[in-house]
């Protein structure tokens, strides 16, 4: 009970640091998991807890270090120039298609299912547009997190997690929420157009206006690092990047490293250039990298010390046992907060198999609790969840804190995760 009580105050208490603004993200997920480690009484193990957590986040702050150069070698080299224009030719510069066009976008690439992947194909892609048009950023967060959020195919990590804890066939839990998935999709299109109508009022954008925002107009200091004569190969060689990555053939880090190679010698040959360049996007790299594998000696404290796992064994010890012909929907109502609180690891395979083993005794079918969990639980609730890396690489990548994306995006996924719980009663998944 004491080292559940620990864990609980500990996440509260980085998230409330970080959403009040009182400390740094960096300062919080290493500071405050690192007192609790010591006054848990682990003392020097609080070490070796974190160098754990840090080697399981390595790979995904490699990719994203590598990530953030690639796209800003290739940016100067001016590849998103035309692609931006032509967006805009597309959708104009009217912020409610634009948004839609973001949400669709992610839902498109997510379709790999890596939230990570979905986040820096996306973002890249729309930023320019967004910051030329003048749509909030925070929007751009939002719609991305909407699409990778209510994806929830069978090949995705949820899903397969809560299928292995289960002992369930992913064909059997997945083929029921189709429909679900249809309306969580229509929600987040949906939401994301009202969301982009909404800037157009603030921005003062009407029908007749539409089309007259002003082009991007370069400094002489980006004239000069333009390539455009190689577009066409800076495109490719996105492309074929993206590709192997989305195959998931090559890991993520591996590709944009030898991408950035390529990009560099490319485009700027000589080894000045190369250094100006790394320089150029060394801080924003670095800067995001280290808030990556603080969140990695946060969540290595966690895990470790046991304080995921006694919180989990405490939460299944104190449910109500009339609740449990009802523990599907609430499991769909509370499994996006909880993404908040929980790993995706320690839910699925520490506590999901407690609360369907109490479920299923009490007469609930392990099915429905399977698929009320993929309802909420690090799918609608990993892209604002402290415990998940993707969440510190969409927030780098859009140029904003994680307080605001927290505060500005969670409504939105808890009421994607509510309609669509809606709908499993709707459609007979499961009963109240």
């Amino acid at each position: 009970m004491t080292l559940a009580l620990v864990g609980l105050i500990t996440i509260l208490c980085v998230l409330a640091a970080i959403l009040s603004k009182k400390a740094s993200p960096l300062v919080a997920l290493i500071g405050v998991p690192v007192l609790a480690s010591f006054a848990s009484g682990f003392g020097l193990n609080t070490g070796t807890f974190i160098l754990k957590g840090i080697t399981s986040i390595a790979p995904v702050a490699g990719m994203f270090i590598f990530a953030i150069l690639y796209f800003g070698v290739v940016t100067d080299a001016g590849v998103l120039d035309p692609i931006v224009e032509f967006i805009l030719k597309t959708v104009g510069s009217q912020p409610s298609r634009i948004v839609a066009g973001t949400a669709a976008l992610a839902l498109l690439v997510h379709l790999d299912g890596s939230g990570a992947v979905t986040f820096l194909v996306t973002v890249p892609l729309m930023l320019p547009l967004y910051q030329r048009v003048g749509i909030d950023r925070r929007i751009l967060a939002c719609a991305a997190s909407m699409a990778a959020g209510v994806n929830f195919l069978p090949w995705t990590g949820p899903m397969i997690r809560a299928s292995a804890a289960l002992h369930i066939p992913v064909v059997q839990m997945f083929k029921p929420l189709i429909p679900i998935q249809v309306i969580g999709l229509l929600f987040t299109l949906t939401t994301s157009w009202w969301l982009g109508k909404r800037e157009e009022r603030r921005l003062r954008i009407t029908g007749t206006n539409v089309l007259q925002q002003p082009s991007r107009v370069l400094t002489e200091k980006e004239r000069l690092l333009r390539r455009p004569r190689l577009f066409w190969p800076n495109l490719i060689l996105t492309l074929v990047s993206m590709g192997v990555m989305i195959s998931g053939r090559v890991e993520p880090v591996v590709v944009f490293m030898i991408a950035l190679v390529i990009a560099l010698m490319l485009n700027y040959p000589s080894v000045e250039e190369q250094r100006k360049r790394i320089e150029a996007h060394a801080r924003a790299a670095f800067l995001m990298a280290s808030i990556l594998f603080a969140a990695g000696a946060f969540t290595g404290i966690l895990r470790e010390s046991g304080m995921l796992g006694a919180m989990a064994h405490v939460a299944v010890q104190h449910l109500p046992s009339a609740l449990a012909r009802h523990i599907p929907v609430l499991l769909g109502v509370v499994g996006m907060p909880l993404s908040l609180l929980f790993d995706p690891d320690s839910f699925y395979f520490g506590v999901l198999p407690v609360i369907a083993d109490v479920a299923n005794q009490l007469g609930t079918a392990l099915l429905q609790i399977g698929q009320a969990s993929l309802l909420g639980m690090h799918t609608t609730g990993f892209p604002v969840s402290p415990l998940t890396p993707a969440t510190y690489l969409l927030v780098g990548l859009c140029e904003i804190e994680l307080g605001e994306h927290q505060r500005f995006t969670t409504p939105y996924l808890f009421l994607a995760s509510l309609v669509m719980t809606a709908a499993a009663v709707a459609f007979g998944v499961f009963s109240l």
